[in-house]
């Protein structure tokens, strides 16, 4: 049996069910909103440079902010094998 395939809108539609989730989780008792997500969606054999979609629940400087973070780090390990 063969899944089916999300079209643009199918997951643009689920990354903002799937964001209300996150964040109801992770803040779930916190008024001012402290945990700051994003999430990053893209088709693994995409056109590079159109393929990645995004949702979060912070500014884009914070978004921005944290992913150079992550780059930083990504870029400062060794080069792994393999899928997490």
């Amino acid at each position: 049996m063969t899944k089916p395939r999300f079209n643009k809108g199918d997951a643009a539609d689920a990354m903002q069910m799937i964001a209300t989730v996150l964040d109801g989780v992770l803040n779930k008792d916190i008024s001012d909103g402290k945990y700051g997500f994003v999430l990053l969606v893209f088709e693994r054999e995409g056109e590079t440079g159109s393929r990645t979609s995004y949702v979060s629940n912070c500014q884009r400087q914070d978004v921005i902010a944290a992913l150079k973070e992550v780059t930083a780090r990504f870029e400062g390990q060794p080069r792994t094998e393999g899928h997490a």
